[in-house]
């Protein structure tokens, strides 16, 4: 369920800069399949570590096996499976949890002050994670009550643009939350894998 292009232009511009990156998914059923031409349901059972495997081209690992004291920073991209998979922020909104691995990681990059990055609907997640331990500045672009309701602060921002949280060293921007074009879209994440 990640977005593609959202996922894409992260790659792109950690590589543009560089960076070593390794990518992760749980391996666990996905909640449900869409059929994106229709926008409908289908009545098929697919694993989200195998679909983003298609992504990341088999250079994947599962969730599990990430440490976060190996790594310099966490960068979330977004997409509805991050609201349906990786939490169920779609359907619980400020009840929401958080799967148990990522949220665990989420943690120890933050109490480690190691930078974590989110896109689109990822910030929530974010927020849904730490909303015990710090209350996080984000971003969803518009104003969205959900954020508020999680006990985070919330900024307005454009597409093309980042909201940090210095204190806690997050990164966030809208992306595909608003609609913009492309180019807008990619500035906002390559501002976020640059800061």
């Amino acid at each position: 369920g990640a977005e593609i292009f959202e996922t894409v232009f992260t790659l792109l511009e950690l590589d543009k800069n560089n960076v070593e990156a390794k990518i992760f998914a749980p391996n666990q059923k996905q909640h449900y399949v869409i059929n994106h031409l229709t926008k409908k349901e289908v009545a098929e059972e697919r694993n989200v570590l195998v679909e983003s495997a298609r992504i990341a081209r088999g250079k994947i690992q599962p969730l599990n096996e990430l440490q976060p004291k190996d790594f310099d920073a966490l960068i979330l991209p977004g997409g509805f499976g991050a609201a349906t998979n990786l939490s169920d922020v779609a359907f619980k909104n400020e009840n929401s949890t958080v799967i148990e691995d990522l949220k665990k990681i989420i943690i120890e990059f933050h109490k480690l002050s190691k930078p974590i990055g989110a896109i689109c609907i990822s910030p929530a997640v974010l927020a849904a994670s730490l909303k015990d331990l710090t209350k996080v500045k984000i971003t969803l672009g518009d104003k969205n009550e959900l954020i508020t309701k999680l006990g985070a602060l919330e900024e307005v921002c454009a597409a093309d643009d980042i909201v940090l949280d210095q204190e806690n060293k997050l990164v966030t921007t809208p992306a595909f939350m608003l609609d913009a074009p492309l180019t807008q879209i990619h500035a906002g994440i390559s501002k976020v894998v640059n800061k």
